[in-house]
This record gives structure tokens, C-alpha cells and sequence, in this order.
């Protein structure tokens, strides 16, 4: 351990033992599924290795260049505080303002809802076609220029707004939330979820008030539930063990039909924390690597290139996401053994 961490870090080696908690209620036991401590394995989520691609990387290098030369000048939107940190120190998780997504979602939703409906309209109308008396033909183009404008338009028109608001008007459009939401500390060890109720001083003297305690205290669970259509679907918490407090890692690791990527999430976050073992070797933290002593230690021992990621090509990138991908789905830790069980007594 160096001087660079806190006493509080992390390591699996060093956790305390620590109360029994209360039992969690039937409602809560029924739909959620605790994840073990410990024994990981060196594997991110696809959503984490695909964050930031080795070409993105070379684009914001030349970017930082272009503005360090005076070719390129920032834009308003770029000099504001987004209250996001995500390097060898801190994964710190904000959101945008409200009125920014309003305009991403409509990007996005258009976008997606236009692309569904391509692809499920056509069996409707070959249907509604078959039955018609002028002949296949000739019916299916009717109902097609019927009943395409009031089906696609809409969601088409949406994609078309909220695309030319992102892309034209980002100034204007692009605001930071007022603070952040929680973060993970891999330096001292910590985890904190920002209150913005702060039983009201919030809204008194715009006090953000400030739940901090170990990672270790905090337990990984898998909610499950059913869509409007019946599918069950599965989404990764952060649950502190002895308050009612919880941290959507949705952001890590979207809702998933595949408990896999939660399985491989998990991993990740543990072996983010764990200040006895390097950073997670993903592009996202190649330019901090060097910051973190332990990281930089186990670079300079197995003679990691600096550039491991931005010098990768684009065939090799693409490789090594499938491969991953292959990896994560097919990744599982139910019968794994919980290190925490060795100084937390479960009450469920």
C-alpha cells in the first residue's frame, strides 16, 4: 500500500468484520438476488470495453491538439461542470439536466420506434394485402400509403427534430444536472450517494447532502422483473446493508433479459475498488493508468505498452469486443463462494 491511498481503501484481504443486518423484506427477498464477494475474475461488461473505442481515443488526442494549436476552439457546452469524474481515482456517475434529455430521448426513442415498426409493419400489411380483393399487390401498396404516414411519420419526425436540437443547437440544448449522483472511490475506498432532499436544506441553501460509507458495506444485487409484454428483465444495485439505500448501476451495466453482464459488472466494480490489484484494462482508463501506483507498478512489470489501446487497429479492436462479448454471456458466479460470509452473518 502507498501513501497515494487511504487507510479506508479497499482490498478483499482487509475487510472487517461487521454486524448482522437487518432481514430484508418478503417483497425485496422475492425479486432481487444477492451477488457473492470476492474470487473475481480480470472481465468488464461489454457496455464498459465498448464505452470508448481505441479510434475514439485518437479522435480526442487530435482534438486536444487542434485546440492546443488554435485550430479548434471549444464549445460553450464543453467548459461546463457536468459533475461526472470517471478516472483511476473516482467513477462519480451525474446525469444531464432534465430539459437535455428530453431532447436525447427524443433523438434516440424516434430513432428506435421508426427502426421497430420498418421491421414489424411489413408483416401487418402483408396480411391486411393478402386479404384484399384487388389482388396482393396492388392491396399491399394501398395500406402501405394508407396507413406508412400515421405509423411512421411521427417517430420519423422525432428522430429527424431531436437529431437536428443535438447536433445544431448543443449550446443551447446541453446542461448539466445540479450535482452528481453517487460515486465509487477507489482511492479511499468509499462510496457516497448525494442527497438532494437532505431533509429539505437542499432546497434552504442548496446543500447537497452526503451518504458515505466503505464499499465493503455495500452488497450487489440482481432485481428481476416482467415488462409490459411479459419478458423478465434483470437490472444491478448497489445496496448499502444496513439503510434503506440503494445506486442504479444502470449507467455501468444497462437492464439486461441475461443475468451475464450483471455477473461481469460486478467483477468490474470489485475489481475497480481493489486497490491490491491494477485498474481494469479498458480504454476508458489508458490515459490514467499512469496515475494510479499499483497500476503503473503492474504496467512497468509486464512491460504494457503506454499506448496499448490507442495504437490498436480497427480489425483487432473488433476482434477483441466479439471475444469479449462471447465471454460475458457466457459468464456465471451463482455457485461461486462469498468472501463476505467470513465476517458479515446474513440474516436472509
Amino acid at each position: 500500500m502507498t501513501a497515494h491511498y487511504s487507510p479506508s481503501a479497499y482490498q478483499p484481504a482487509r475487510i472487517p468484520d461487521q454486524p448482522a443486518p437487518a432481514k430484508r423484506s418478503w417483497l425485496f427477498r422475492l425479486g432481487s438476488s444477492r451477488l457473492p464477494w470476492g474470487h473475481t475474475e480480470d472481465i468488464v461488461p461489454h457496455s464498459m470495453l465498448s464505452h470508448t473505442s481505441p479510434s475514439s481515443l485518437r479522435d480526442v488526442a487530435s482534438y486536444e491538439q487542434a485546440l492546443a494549436t488554435g485550430a479548434e476552439k471549444r464549445q460553450a457546452y464543453e467548459l461546463l461542470d457536468y459533475h461526472q469524474i470517471i478516472d483511476h481515482e473516482r467513477y462519480r456517475h451525474a446525469s444531464l439536466a432534465k430539459r437535455s434529455l428530453f431532447w436525447f430521448y427524443l433523438w434516440g426513442g424516434g430513432r428506435f420506434v421508426f427502426w421497430a415498426l420498418l421491421v414489424l409493419l411489413p408483416f401487418a400489411w402483408s396480411v391486411d394485402a393478402y386479404h384484399s380483393p384487388s389482388g396482393f399487390l396492388s392491396g399491399f401498396w394501398d395500406v402501405v400509403l394508407e396507413t406508412a404516414p400515421w405509423f411512421l411519420g411521427p417517430p420519423l419526425a422525432c428522430w429527424a427534430i431531436g437529431s437536428l436540437v443535438v447536433h445544431k443547437l448543443p449550446n443551447w440544448i446541453i446542461r448539466p444536472s445540479k450535482g452528481p449522483l453517487w460515486e465509487l472511490n477507489r482511492r479511499t475506498g468509499m462510496v457516497t450517494i448525494f442527497d438532494y432532499d437532505n431533509m429539505g436544506e437542499y432546497q434552504r441553501s442548496g446543500t447537497i447532502g452526503e451518504f458515505t460509507n466503505p464499499f465493503y458495506e455495500f452488497d450487489a444485487y440482481i432485481s428481476s422483473g416482467p415488462d409490459r409484454q411479459g419478458l423478465i428483465w434483470h437490472q444491478l444495485h448497489l445496496v448499502h446493508r444496513y439503510h434503506d439505500l440503494a445506486i442504479d448501476l444502470s449507467p455501468i451495466v444497462p437492464k439486461d433479459s441475461s443475468m451475464a453482464p450483471h455477473f461481469a459488472a460486478w467483477d468490474f466494480l470489485q475489481n475497480y475498488m481493489d486497490t491490491s490489484r491494477p485498474l481494469p484494462d479498458i480504454p476508458l482508463f489508458e490515459e490514467h493508468r499512469a496515475q494510479d501506483p499499483v497500476t503503473a507498478e503492474h504496467d512497468r512489470h509486464i512491460g504494457r505498452p503506454e499506448r496499448y489501446w490507442r495504437d490498436m487497429d480497427d480489425a483487432t479492436w473488433d476482434a477483441r469486443v466479439m471475444k469479449n462479448l462471447a465471454r460475458v454471456n457466457a459468464y456465471d458466479i451463482t455457485g461461486r463462494l462469498n468472501l463476505m460470509i467470513k465476517h458479515v452473518r446474513y440474516a436472509d
